[in-house]
């Protein structure tokens, strides 16, 4: 394969020191937040309602832990000129304002409920009661004949927002504007959560060998990003044989043999920010189908690296990928997620989305500071094996870097026999 630029820089070590310019927490919170108030005036909003986890923890810095992760049950809202406020799950508001005391207080830090997901009946009130103080805060600024935009919340919110008089308009378009581009800190979190994942596959990569439960590969690599400093582990899928092709995103109990295909994608949060990695090995011997798989999977991988860089647009890349009905599907949304790019940020699917589906006839440009992943799928032609490859790329200037760095230029065989 040609060589492809790989990131020497941003990976400073994951902790702060004072002998080493590394993360800088303020410039980060003030870039995000500058950013979403960017996207206000470009979308015409008096102010942004959001409800999605990683939206709110973009603009206000907190988090309270991934049990709450998208269950509506607290809420932010930036304005154009006021500090981002926080609804949040009861306590949570206090520890706010003891945690990040510069930033939070009793008028901006409050809790919040929304009934639960509907465990707590709409009879209460509660849906009405967060609508009027949303509605008591923009007044309170001038705002409440301007466009509110809000990213998501469930029917009972949207309907008494609406039954206070509020113009509620789609928000999200909004924040994943504001979010597709990164800022130096944020490329060097991406990076140690990148690196983090290296060494998982090479731990992986060591315990491969008849015997071994995909579902063993998932609690080992658990254990070794928590150890490393990971705040939370999404999704590891871990797949071998058989069940390779289709690609069923999930791992199993399945016991893995000799001249098993494995391939698997871990998905972690490091500070707020995200991985998407996919590695393939064989466990024991591989065959010329795997290495077949393999090659092909590497060429369109390769030929969409090639292809970033700013000003460059999204369609070219998804060009070089094969149609659906070349690799034993039967179209573009059937196959949706095998050749495909995304966005990688305080989100796992963000801007931009590179594949078939959308790209050709909507494109989207490349610019400078996106950090997105790409990853290709190859079926064996044994007909139950499979290879799939996954890199991050930051663009840059005059081309990109990638922060994916576990060997992945051939097929790996792990315990070769």
């Amino acid at each position: 394969m040609d060589e492809f630029p790989v990131a020497t820089t941003y990976s400073p070590g994951v902790m702060g020191v004072d002998w080493e310019s590394r993360v800088d927490w303020d410039r980060l919170r003030n870039h995000r937040v500058q950013r979403a108030r960017q996207m206000l005036d470009e979308f015409d909003l008096g102010a942004l309602l959001l409800f999605e986890t990683s939206n709110i923890r973009y603009v206000t810095s907190t988090q309270i832990g991934y049990w709450a992760f998208n269950k509506g049950e607290r809420w932010a809202l930036l304005t154009r000129e006021g500090r981002p406020r926080i609804w949040d799950f009861g306590s949570a508001a206090k520890a706010h304002r003891l945690q990040l005391p510069d930033l939070y207080d009793r008028e901006n830090s409050v809790g919040g409920n929304t009934g639960l997901q509907g465990a707590i009946g709409p009879e209460t009130g509660l849906h009405s009661r967060a609508a009027r103080e949303i509605r008591q805060a923009l007044e309170d600024e001038g705002l409440t004949g301007e466009q509110l935009g809000v990213d998501m919340a469930e029917t009972g919110v949207f309907l008494a927002l609406q039954a206070e008089g509020l113009n509620v308009v789609d928000g999200q378009q909004a924040m994943m504007r504001a979010r597709e581009t990164k800022s130096e800190d944020e490329i060097i979190l991406l990076t140690q959560a990148c690196a983090m994942v290296d060494g998982v596959y090479q731990d992986i990569f060591e315990m491969l060998k008849p015997g071994i439960r995909e579902s063993d590969v998932v609690g080992m690599a658990h254990a070794r990003l928590f150890e490393m400093g990971s705040e939370f582990v999404e999704a590891i899928n871990s797949i071998a044989g058989e069940r390779c092709s289709p690609h069923p995103h999930v791992f199993s109990d399945r016991l893995i043999r000799p001249g098993d295909q494995a391939y698997f994608d871990i998905i972690h949060v490091f500070n707020g920010y995200r991985t998407c990695y996919y590695r393939t090995f064989v466990v024991g011997r591989a065959t010329q189908a795997h290495r077949d798989a393999f090659k092909q999977s590497r060429e369109w991988m390769d030929a969409a690296i090639a292809l970033v860089k700013p000003g460059a647009t999204t369609d070219q890349i998804a060009k070089v990928w094969p149609e659906a009905h070349e690799f034993g599907f039967e179209d573009e949304m059937d196959a949706f997620g095998l050749q495909f790019g995304h966005g990688v940020g305080v989100g796992l699917h963000e801007r931009p989305i590179i594949s078939r589906l959308n790209s050709l006839e909507t494109p989207v440009e490349i610019k400078e500071g996106m950090v997105f992943a790409l990853e290709t799928y190859a079926p064996a032609s044994d007909g139950r094996s499979a290879a799939r490859i996954e890199e991050e790329v930051v663009v840059t200037e005059d081309g990109c870097k990638v922060i994916t760095l576990f060997p992945c230029e051939e097929l790996m065989v792990a315990n070769a026999y």
